[in-house]
C-alpha cells in the first residue's frame, strides 16, 4: 500500500502541470458558481416586478362587454372586447373613441 499513486503531493511532484490544472478547475468552479448566483438574482429582481401597469379606476367597459386584450400605448389605453369592439381610453381613464372591427 505504500506505492499508492493517489496521494496528491506525490502526484504533483511527479507531474507539475497538475497544480496548474487543479487551480484552473477550482477557478472555473468559482466563476460558474458566481454566474449561477448572478442569474438567480437577476431572475428574482425581474420576476418580482409587476407584469402590467395599474389600470386607472375610471376605466369602465360598456354593459355586457368583457376585455379580451389590453394594450398600453404611450398616451392611450386600448381595450379589445369579446365582441370585437376596440375601445380607446386616455391615460386618465375617459373613453376617447370606439371602433367596431370588421
Amino acid at each position: 500500500m505504500s506505492d499508492d499513486d493517489s496521494d496528491w503531493k506525490e502526484a504533483a511532484k511527479a507531474v507539475p502541470e497538475l497544480r496548474f490544472l487543479k487551480t484552473l478547475v477550482t477557478g472555473l468552479t468559482l466563476v460558474m458558481g458566481l454566474g449561477m448566483v448572478a442569474i438567480v438574482v437577476l431572475l428574482w429582481t425581474r420576476l418580482g416586478q409587476p407584469m402590467l401597469p395599474e389600470l386607472p379606476d375610471g376605466i369602465t367597459l360598456p354593459e355586457g362587454a368583457t376585455a379580451e386584450a389590453v394594450t398600453f400605448a404611450r398616451d392611450w389605453i386600448v381595450v379589445v372586447t369579446d365582441g370585437g369592439e376596440i375601445l380607446l381610453y386616455t391615460r386618465e381613464g375617459s373613453l376617447k373613441d370606439r371602433v367596431q372591427s370588421p
